[in-house]
Order: structure tokens, then sequence, then C-alpha cells
């Protein structure tokens, strides 16, 4: 199940209420620790994706390399049968540190590199769990040190698992010895994840224009600084304002009602100072994203 972006929003607020929703930021805070270390890919920084990601949820195991053979198949009890039965545990290491050698190449387009990399990260499966989310922010760590993204990450997810067979084909296709499927499945998912990303960037434009016949408040007031805010943060309370804008908690509360009164922002959540608040068409314009997309996040 995808989470809402209203439920996303909560959950960066501290709301555990939604597990998916929970799933989600620790992909975010991920990415994160992919982007800000990009410089210098190694296996330090791919255990740190990691505990990012389950981190919260699984302390025993997350951010350590597997200790036990694990394989990708119907079965938990046994690999008989399996679809992809990784290599012995005690090879993992050395295979990381192969793929660190990789990813330093400079002879190679970006894409291309960057689709060999996380198929051969998949194949060495170094984690028990969540190693598909590590490899798709190892993905995106590789083209912002490449540069080919500077200032967002691309969601890729939007067509490299919307065909989730497709997918896993193309990653069998790459352990028999063919890394073409995977290629052109990451260079397709690139430009599908360009087209969504540019569809929402044009329709939060659009929100944010409407905007501007409805606040009232004088130009530079905590107000207008809310208004741009929302497009990043569109689910909000008063302590989150006093920490991102710097005000106090009566301006943060002042914005806050100007934006109910004119209902651009809701309350979905909490009693009085503890209220968290919404603005709906942000939020719309969000899920619709993801239905355009409607990829499967998980692994």
């Amino acid at each position: 199940m995808i989470a809402s972006a209203e439920a996303v929003g909560l959950a960066e607020l501290g709301d555990t209420s939604s597990a998916s929703a929970a799933l989600v930021v620790a992909n975010g805070v991920a990415m994160e620790v992919a982007v800000a270390h990009a410089d210098h890919l190694d296996g330090d920084v791919t255990l740190a994706m990691h505990k990012a990601l389950l981190g919260s949820t699984e302390p025993e195991s997350s951010g350590k390399w597997r200790t036990v053979q694990n394989w990708i198949g119907v079965s938990i009890s046994s690999p008989h049968e399996a679809i992809f039965v990784p290599s012995h545990p005690d090879r993992v290491p050395m295979a990381i540190n192969d793929l660190e050698r990789f990813l330093v190449r400079d002879d190679l387009p970006t894409l291309v590199q960057a689709a060999i990399a996380h198929a051969q990260f998949e194949t060495i499966h170094p984690f028990t769990d969540g190693n598909g989310r590590t490899g798709r922010a190892l993905v995106h760590s590789l083209l912002r040190a490449e540069e080919l993204t500077r200032q967002v990450t691309v969601p890729l997810s939007v067509g490299l698992l919307a065909d989730i067979r497709s997918y896993f084909d193309a990653l069998t296709a790459y352990r028999d010895g063919n890394p073409e499927p995977i290629v052109e499945r990451l260079a397709n998912a690139t430009f599908a994840a360009i087209n969504n990303g540019r569809t929402l960037v044009d329709e939060l434009h659009t929100v944010r224009a409407t905007w501007d016949d409805v606040i009232t408040a004088r130009r530079g007031a905590t107000a207008w600084r809310l208004a741009d805010m929302l497009l990043s943060q569109p689910v909000v309370d008063s302590p989150l304002l006093q920490r991102q804008l710097g005000v106090t908690a009566p301006a943060a509360l002042g914005a806050i009602e100007q934006f109910v009164e004119t209902d651009l922002l809701v309350k979905v959540s909490g009693r009085q100072r503890y209220r968290r608040y919404c603005a709906p068409r942000v939020l719309e314009a969000l899920d619709t994203v993801a239905d355009r997309a409607d990829p499967c996040v998980s692994g």
C-alpha cells in the first residue's frame, strides 16, 4: 500500500500511525545520506544508507553486511526452487570492494554505469533486508557524483518498479551476462521520472500562483514565507514553522490562522498547540504524482 502525501507529512512530524508512511520517510533519509556522500562512494556510505533505512525498525541488522545466506523466492525456509541465490555471506565484503572500484570508473556513460552498479548491488544482495531500497539510493548517489542531478533527486522508482516483472527479468538477464535490459530499464525510468517531475513542478507553480490573490498579509510577512514553504512541506505545525522560518510562536500561529481562515490550510490532527495542518491542493498534486507512477517501493 502506497502512503498518501498527508500520511508521509505527518510521519515527518513524528506521527507513528502509518507504517508505510514511516517507510517512505526512512527512504528519504537514506536518500539524503546517499546524496550527502556522493563524492566518496564506498562501503561505509552504503552501510550508512542502510542504517538510515532500517535503523528504527531493524536495529540489530541495520548498517551491517549479512552474515547468513539469503535468497529470492517464494519460500522463506529453503532456497530450493529460489529465483536467485546470492553468494555466500563471507564473500560480501570482497564483492562490495569490487563494486566500489567500478563506481569510480570514468570510462562509461553515467546511466550505463548506474544501471550496472545497481544490478550488481542487487546481485550481491549484501543485506538481509532493504537491498532494493539501498540499491536505488546508490543510483541517486552516483547520479549526484557525476552531476547529472544537482539540486533534486529524480524519483527513478516511478519507472524502474512500475513493472515489477520486467524489472526482475532485467536483473535475471544481467546475471546471465546480458546488461542491456537493465540499462534500458534505468534509462526509460529516468525519462519517465523527469517527465513526471516536470509535471509536478508545473502543478505546484499553478497552485502557488493562485495563493497570491488570497494572502492579504504585507509582503515579507511570515504568511508569505509559509506559502513558499508549503510547496515542499505541505504538512506543518507551529514548532516546525518556528524552526524552519526562525519566527516566534505567536508569528507562526498567526500565519497558520490566516491560512486556515482562507482554506489554504486545514487541521488534520492534534489539539491546541499540538495541532497539525495540511495544504490540500499541494497534497493533491503530490498524490497525483504517485497515481501516475504507482510504483512498489518495498524491498
